[in-house]
């Protein structure tokens, strides 16, 4: 008798356990999801004259990624961005995320620069704000300015067919 409610604790404990075992850790949900962006004001990536501001973007559909240089899996979606930057569907935004600006400016120069402009968060506030949990994360961002995805974790051709293409389109009214 006196072992049943330990045992059941801990019965109750495995079952948890095994049930988050087979959740995928990318699909971290967002509670920013169905809300406004978080407001932000940045200087430009390439020319610190300039300010990235999301606020200037409403009224069109646009994509934010969230990036460094430092950033392995941001080299692997790298190709990714260029191709979906060549394919003009939709604005593609960067925030450059906790860097250096020179070693970020280099990074581009060598890999390519998909971005329509890409703001300088170098103390990863902005980064903080949007709820990043690390890079590279990408959210579309509707007309209204309210995130509607989010993704963790690099952008594959995969993913950006199945998932992101189809509700940015959805979002701007095209056909699918």
């Amino acid at each position: 008798m006196r072992y049943r409610l330990p045992l059941a604790v801990f019965l109750i404990l495995i079952i948890f356990l095994a049930i988050g075992l087979t959740l995928d850790p990318r699909e971290v949900p967002s509670p920013f999801i169905g809300k406004p962006a978080p407001e932000f004001a940045l200087p430009e990536l390439a020319d610190s004259t300039k300010t990235l501001n999301p606020r200037e973007l409403k009224g069109r559909v646009f994509l934010l990624n969230v990036w460094a240089s430092w950033c392995v899996s941001c080299r692997q979606e790298h190709p990714v961005l260029l191709d979906l930057a060549k394919r003009n569907i939709v604005p593609l935004y960067g925030l450059n995320y906790k860097d250096e600006r020179t070693s970020a400016q280099r990074w581009l120069e060598q890999f390519g620069d998909p971005y329509v402009a890409s703001g300088f968060d170098a103390d990863g506030r902005v980064g903080i704000n949007w709820g990043v949990y690390g890079v590279p994360e990408t959210f579309v961002v509707d007309r209204e300015g309210v995130i509607r995805y989010k993704q963790t974790g690099p952008l594959t051709p995969e993913i950006l067919e199945n998932k992101l293409l189809p509700l940015i389109r959805q979002l701007q009214g095209s056909p699918t």
